[in-house]
């Protein structure tokens, strides 16, 4: 049985998270018809939400940074976003945290950082404005030559100006090598090393242009939403339906339609739906892994980024050590990546990654007195041979005792709500290959420079959005990758 639409120009997305609904925004506001297909109950993607006893809960990135990434998708629609959401800054920013009970702050205050440096290391405070300094110079370089350009075609990647500027971020060097030029103390090293982690890699194999995460928290800020980072997926949901885009919620897609090496449709159960472009805001290895399986020999040579281990926290107190953000490290953070990347197990001194929105925003806590944790822990992409199940709850077991030893006394006794996600949950809740959240990691100069192409090779008017392919992960970029696509279909459509 088959669909079919009166519009000229259809487009449909697979998947609601902010890559396929900023794409749908952009389309959308040009005269395409839009329609977005999500297999689960809410849009979001790896950014979900959920509502327990009183506490609000963001499952997924919880640092908010690049805003101006999810303004320009607003108003290309004509709108403020301010309209739709509150972004508030986290002035604090991270709180740093070592075994020994050292702690530095990370914020946009440059004295503040420095001098909390320096109790550790004179030397690393004095270089720390030098390596800002290159940290933003990374950013600008990545900005105005990398993130805002699809590298779809050769043609693309042989632009002698961004050949010139791609030397200039020393794509050979790894982000470890790179920060030891500017410091010595492993507090520091490691502190910022924690960086590549934002795109699921190693500090000790990414490339060092990861260093420019440092200028974008210190630079351009951190924020959080009111009422918690879910409220970007309403404003965007919001926003597309305005403009008149279908999203189908509870529907799957079960194979991707093509004719002639073009991609013509999606079949849903038994309904053919066809349109002009397919765009997945899927994996795009799950892609290939799912529907193109004979084309999938990349996906399996492919190493997938790093995923996590994470608890949700109600609890009927407040500690005073903590603040919105903050990150405690182990003894030995080399280990924690040889356990990631290489014996693949759980890490059994993780970094331990803690955020109380509800320090902020007291609309996400049942009361003043009271606390929402989003505790957080790196763990392998792995789904073979690993009974996530049995793991679930000795591991959160475990991570409940290290808490204990962080300063959070008999926490325990002040659970309302408690709830584990693993790599397996991720899998099954949005499709993410081996459970990965960022795709492919960036632990190789291919895989960090030459990710997933946002257009199919091998089959016309197939395009991909989101982390997994260019120009990478995290919120804003996602979010972006969703814009760069539509223009590229606009221009497409143009020509023909």
């Amino acid at each position: 049985m088959e669909r079919t639409t009166l519009f000229m120009t259809k487009a449909i997305i697979i998947g609601a998270g902010l890559g396929g609904l900023a794409n749908a925004i952009v389309l959308a506001s040009n005269g395409y018809d839009v329609e977005v297909i999500e297999q689960n109950s809410e849009a979001g993607g790896k950014l979900q939400q959920r509502h327990a006893a009183g506490y609000h809960f963001d499952l997924g990135p919880s640092t908010i940074t690049m805003t101006h990434m999810f303004s320009e998708v607003f108003a290309l629609s004509g709108r403020d976003i301010s309209d739709y959401i509150e972004f508030y800054p986290i002035t604090a920013g991270t709180m740093n945290i070592f075994p020994d009970g050292t702690r530095i702050p990370f914020s946009p205050d440059t004295e503040r950082v420095q001098a909390a440096i320096a109790n550790v290391s004179e030397h690393d405070a004095a270089q720390y404005p030098a390596f800002l300094q290159r940290s933003e110079s990374f950013y600008e370089i990545a900005e105005h030559h990398f993130l805002n350009r699809l590298m779809y075609r050769w043609q693309d990647k042989l632009d002698l100006t961004l050949i010139k500027q791609f030397m200039r971020i020393k794509p050979l060097t790894t982000y470890q090598d790179w920060l030891k030029g500017y410091f010595n103390h492993p507090y520091i090293l490691n502190m910022f090393g924690r960086y590549a982690t934002y795109i699921g890699s190693s500090p000790y194999q990414a490339p060092a242009i990861y260093g420019m995460m440092a200028y974008i928290e210190a630079g351009l800020g951190v924020y959080s939403v009111r009422g918690g980072t879910y409220q970007m997926v309403n404003a965007m949901r919001e926003l597309a339906e305005e403009l008149g885009v279908s999203i189908t919620f509870n529907q799957e897609v079960t194979n991707i339609v093509t004719e002639n090496g073009r991609a013509v449709g999606v079949e849903i159960a038994q309904d053919i739906v066809h349109a002009d472009h397919i765009i997945a805001n899927m994996d795009a290895l799950t892609v290939y892994e799912r529907f193109f399986p004979e084309r999938a020999t990349k996906v399996h040579k492919t190493e997938p980024s790093l995923s996590g281990f994470a608890l949700l926290l109600g609890l009927d107190t407040r500690y005073d050590e903590l603040q919105h953000h903050q990150v405690y490290f182990p003894e030995d953070y080399a280990k924690e990546f040889d356990q990631l990347f290489k014996t693949k197990e759980l890490i059994d001194d993780p970094t331990i990654y803690i955020c109380f929105s509800g320090y902020d925003d007291g609309s996400v806590v049942p009361s003043a007195d009271h606390s929402n944790l989003f505790v957080l822990v790196n763990a392998p992409s792995q789904l073979e041979g690993v009974d996530w199940e049995d793991k679930k709850q000795s591991y959160t077991e475990h991570i409940l005792d290290l808490l204990e030893t962080k300063g959070l006394t008999n926490v325990r006794d002040h659970i309302d709500y408690i709830e584990a996600m693993t790599p397996q949950d991720l899998h099954w809740q949005t499709g993410a290959y081996q459970g990965a959240i960022y795709g492919a990691s960036s632990n190789s100069f291919k895989q960090a420079f030459f990710r997933l192409p946002n257009k199919a090779n091998d089959i016309d008017r197939l395009w991909f959005v989101g982390g997994s392919t260019h120009p990478g992960g995290g919120t804003p970029i996602v979010t972006r990758s969703g814009k760069l696509v539509a223009e590229a279909i606009m221009q497409e459509e143009a020509k023909t």
